[in-house]
């Protein structure tokens, strides 16, 4: 199995941490991530981007080798826009499963990106890709230095701390309709402009996602999200919210990345 990577942005030095966005679908980075991750790259850090699943199914009138086609480049499109480095799908739509041989070819991708920053979904959300993604992603971070652990291809063991935090859900809400709250809110506004860019490279998701699942200006559905959790936050008008995996088998218990590099624009809510 190759990994494919898009060149890193010319003319960078290297970046104190790398961060890995990992979700399921081209466009869930985009709605419920890429705000966090545009800070972090303005921060310093060296971004990577990776959709697990190519798009298959998200069409109501492609062929499947033409969307996953066309999917695949907006995806690159997005990740140019944030200035990540964009990696190659895994699996279809709806083939995303937690199992040992997608733990494996998973697990490699990780090792090649080593990230002390991992954004990935909420274990709790309305559909199996998504929740399959995070387990997916928490497992492979949880194995980077096993060497008994096999990885598809091999891959070489690290040691260093990762912090992985997860998203809110799409929609704000589990699979049961409960509202799910984050323990953090990262501060978007500054880059909601740049959010919004990178969401609209995803142009063949306007038709799919109206057909789908009603959701017509997919745009204006980011943004509404965006105020919702900043509202939730209490100090921010638009806002991405997170939740912070245990450390337990991750790195020591203070270590968080995340605040120490986004500074005021991390923000723990003094209440629930």
């Amino acid at each position: 199995m190759s990994i494919e990577a898009e060149k890193r942005p010319s003319g960078e030095a290297a970046a104190p941490r790398v961060v890995l966005a990992a979700a399921a679908h081209p466009d869930d980075i985009e709605f419920m991530m890429a705000g966090t991750l545009l800070l972090l790259k303005r921060a310093g850090a060296e971004i990577h981007m990776w959709n697990l699943a190519n798009g298959s199914c998200g069409t109501v009138r492609h062929a499947r080798d033409d969307i996953v086609r066309l999917r695949r480049q907006e995806a690159r499109d997005s990740a140019r826009v944030g200035g990540a480095v964009a990696h190659a799908p895994l699996f279809d739509d709806l083939a995303i499963f937690y199992d040992a041989p997608s733990l494996a070819r998973v697990a490699a991708v990780v090792r090649d990106i080593r990230p002390s920053i991992v954004l990935t979904h909420s274990p709790q959300d309305y559909m199996e890709d998504h929740q399959n993604t995070c387990r997916l992603i928490v497992s492979a971070v949880f194995a980077r230095g096993m060497p008994n652990f096999p990885t598809d291809p091999a891959r070489a063991t690290w040691d260093a701390p990762a912090a992985v935090y997860h998203a809110l859900p799409h929609g704000l809400r589990d699979g049961m309709g409960q509202m799910v709250r984050p323990d953090t809110y990262v501060n978007v506004g500054a880059v909601l402009d740049a959010k919004r860019e990178m969401l609209a490279q995803h142009r063949s998701q306007k038709e799919w996602l109206d057909a789908s699942q009603g959701m017509d200006a997919y745009l204006a559905e980011m943004e509404a999200m965006s105020r919702e959790t900043g509202r939730m936050s209490g100090s921010c008008e638009y806002a991405e919210g997170w939740r912070r995996h245990s450390h337990l088998g991750f790195g020591p218990p203070g270590f968080n990345p995340l605040k120490e590099l986004l500074k005021g624009d991390y923000h723990e809510p003094t209440h629930q």
